[in-house]
């Protein structure tokens, strides 16, 4: 089957919305409310918890990091804010509980949502659960006195929460934040102002490498015309070596998306490469990527225990992206297929087969529901389908193309528990059963957890 090019609903080309908490957009999640510099996560994540003895972690500065509960619940042992925001940013819905506490919560969350589809496995939780994003994202404006800030969005409106540092985001990206941000009155930029329209400087976004330490940085402005870039890109540098590459990315338009169609690579190569489950991936600015590589390998390898694979298997990755989950898979199936909507994501895919030397993976840009409806036309069979689709859960379509196409098994990486027990009824009635499912806390301090469940056609159950 050639590969066809369509626009995906997971795409980053216009990357994710002004006041999306993590969940919308640009990590492709949506559901309870998270700052906007967090765009991913709501789902069960994933990591084992397993320093129990501790359950009032200390963090850097040595304050606990349990607060009174603004429902009325007390924490035992000395309580005390950690971040100076929690209440008017909104990102961190549990920062209030104790870490052990949390991971009871949404382990009891997903145990009642998933309550008679089948059995749910002790929640993996994370070792260190702080300062895991690889990815940050910064809104800047200025106060009062036209000083700079930049920050979050309060929640549920456009009021700006200046933030230097935050608990869950990386602390090297929160430094080089602060740089730009103390950069500008030297420069003579100004930051973008919402309501006339006037100004430069609307966003910052940082992503990091986990395992490469590479970091890319955007520069997103409200036009090309970039006053003394060659001067401030290398006054930047000079402050940070540690930075691999800066691109300005050009959104004029009035408009909630982050992102515009346009950017321009200022230096470096455009790109930053990181390392996860032992292969090489490239990623773009757009280019979605898990932000706690941590717990996502511990995810992916769980996801691959689940799928049985012998080396022998035709295995299918819907939602593919640039690819993780696929080529995880390439060393242990005999034929891998990717099929995904985002082009740009279908490019880096692509570029990360050919880096890692996989010889038995392929990537369409299609629809994954249509793809697997004519191969199942075509008389070809699949043994394993991976699918890793948005918040917003699967369709009947896409299901009943992934039955059709008859695989032993489904493995169901979530980050939406609620459309997850709505998706797994409609398998259940199309033939197949949820065997298993396992939570995994990849967004410690949210309401976000992911959740990875094996299902099988009825017959072989």
């Amino acid at each position: 089957m050639k590969p066809t090019h369509r626009q995906n609903s997971r795409t980053e080309t216009a990357g994710p919305k002004i006041g999306d908490r993590p969940g919308k957009s640009g990590e492709r999640r949506s559901a309870p409310s998270q700052k906007s510099r967090k765009n991913g996560g709501m789902g069960l994540s994933s990591d084992r918890f397993s320093d129990r003895k501790r359950p009032d972690r200390q963090i850097p500065d040595g304050k606990s990091s349990r607060i009174p509960s603004e429902t009325g619940e007390k924490s035992s042992g000395k309580s005390r804010s950690a971040c100076p925001v929690y209440k008017k940013c909104g990102a961190c819905q549990y920062l209030h509980l104790s870490y052990e506490k949390q991971l009871a919560v949404k382990q009891e969350m997903i145990n009642g949502l998933l309550k008679g589809l089948c059995p749910v496995k002790p929640i993996i939780g994370m070792e260190n659960p702080y300062h895991y994003r690889n990815k940050v994202h910064a809104v800047f404006g200025h106060d009062r006195r036209g000083n700079a800030v930049s920050g979050v969005y309060k929640e549920g409106t456009h009021e700006l929460v200046p933030v230097e540092t935050c608990l869950i985001e990386d602390e090297k990206a929160d430094e080089i934040i602060g740089t730009i941000r103390g950069m500008l009155r030297s420069f003579k930029i100004r930051t973008f102002d919402e309501d006339t329209g006037y100004g430069l400087l609307r966003h910052v976004l940082v992503k990091r490498g986990f395992a490469t330490g590479e970091i890319m940085v955007v520069l997103v402005t409200a036009s090309p015309v970039f006053p003394s870039k060659n001067h401030f890109v290398k006054a930047l540098r000079e402050k940070h070596p540690e930075i691999t590459t800066i691109i300005q990315n050009v959104n004029g338009r009035s408009t909630s998306m982050v992102l515009g169609e346009k950017e321009h690579v200022l230096w470096g190569k455009g790109y930053i490469e990181d390392i996860l489950c032992g292969h090489r991936f490239r990623i773009s600015s757009r280019s979605f990527y898990q932000v706690n590589p941590v717990q996502t390998e511990k995810l992916y390898n769980k996801a691959m225990e689940l799928a049985g694979l012998t080396g022998r298997e035709t295995v299918l990755d819907a939602y593919c992206g640039i690819g993780t989950i696929g080529i995880t898979a390439s060393g242990r199936a005999g034929r891998v297929i990717g099929v995904e909507l985002n082009r740009d994501a279908v490019r880096d895919a692509v570029q990360n087969a050919k880096r890692n030397e996989i010889k038995n993976i392929e990537f369409y840009c299609n629809d994954a529901g249509r793809f697997m409806s004519r191969m199942a036309a075509d008389g070809e069979r699949l043994d394993v389908v991976f699918m890793d689709p948005p918040r917003s859960g699967s369709t009947e379509e896409f299901i009943q193309a992934a039955a059709q196409a008859g695989p032993r098994t489904v493995v169901y990486i979530s980050c939406g528990p609620e459309t997850l027990a709505r998706d797994l009824r409609v398998f259940e009635k199309k033939g197949y059963k949820a065997r298993e499912a396992w939570p995994v806390d990849l967004f410690p301090w949210t309401g976000h957890c992911e959740c990875v469940v094996k299902l099988e056609r009825k017959g072989r159950i």
